[in-house]
C-alpha cells in the first residue's frame, strides 16, 4: 500500500512537472525576445501567442501543450498495461488518471517555473482528454470549433467547450471519476476566463485577428 501511495503521489509531481513546462514563455522569449506575459492578455497560451508573435508558433504552443496533458495521462495507462508487478490498485486507475490530469492542467495555469502564472489550460485539458476518452475530446472540440466560427472568439469557444465538456461526461462517458473530473476541469477553465467573460459582457472581448486591449 505504501509503493502504491508513493506512486501515484510520483505520477501526480509528474504530470504536475510536465504541465509546468512554459512552452508559450520558452518560445516567445527565443522567436521573439519577449516575455509574453508583459503583452497581449498577457496568457503564455497558444491564442496571445497567436496574437503576439504568429501563427506558426500559436500552433507548435497549441500542440506542445496537448501534449504535455497526453504523456501525463498515458504514463498512468501504460503503468497498468505494462508494469510487470502491481504497482498500483486497479481500483485506484480512474481516480489516478484523473489526479494526474489535472495536475497537468492545474501545472500548466500555475507553473512552478514561472512563480505559478502560465495559461488558460484548454489546450492541455484537449490533450488530458485525448488520452482519457477520445469521444469525450472530440465532443469538446467540435463544440469550440462550431463556436469559434460562428463568433471567432477564442474564449467564448473554450468556455462553450468547458459547458460542453459536463454534459458529454455524464452522456457519453458516465463514470464518477470523469463525471467530477469534467466539474472540476471545465469549472476551472471558465475560472480562468474570469477577465475574458467580463470583456464579453461588456462587448470588449477580441475576435481572431484583433489585438488584445
Amino acid at each position: 500500500m505504501i509503493v502504491s501511495i508513493v506512486t501515484s503521489l510520483l505520477l501526480v509531481l509528474i504530470a504536475y512537472l510536465l504541465g509546468s513546462i512554459p512552452t508559450g514563455y520558452l518560445l516567445a522569449k527565443s522567436l521573439a525576445g519577449i516575455d509574453i506575459r508583459e503583452h497581449g492578455s498577457g496568457s503564455t497560451g497558444a491564442t496571445n501567442i497567436l496574437r503576439t508573435i504568429g501563427q506558426k508558433a500559436a500552433i507548435a504552443v497549441l500542440l506542445i501543450d496537448m501534449l504535455k496533458g497526453a504523456i501525463a495521462v498515458l504514463i498512468v495507462k501504460l503503468i497498468y498495461l505494462y508494469s510487470p508487478i502491481e504497482l498500483l490498485p486497479i481500483s485506484w486507475q480512474l481516480w489516478l488518471i484523473v489526479a494526474v490530469a489535472f495536475a497537468a492542467i492545474f501545472g500548466h495555469s500555475k507553473s512552478i517555473w514561472l512563480n505559478f502564472t502560465g495559461g488558460k489550460s484548454v489546450a492541455t485539458s484537449l490533450g488530458v482528454l485525448l488520452v482519457m476518452n477520445p469521444l469525450l475530446a472530440l465532443g469538446t472540440l467540435a463544440a469550440f470549433g462550431i463556436t469559434v466560427a460562428i463568433s471567432r472568439i477564442v474564449s467564448l469557444s473554450s468556455i462553450v467547450g468547458a459547458i460542453a465538456l459536463n454534459l458529454l461526461t455524464i452522456f457519453v462517458d458516465g463514470s464518477l471519476p470523469y463525471i467530477i473530473f469534467a466539474a472540476l476541469a471545465g469549472g476551472y477553465v471558465i475560472f480562468r476566463h474570469r477577465s475574458n467573460i467580463q470583456r464579453l459582457l461588456a462587448g470588449e472581448e477580441p475576435k481572431i485577428g484583433q489585438t488584445a486591449s
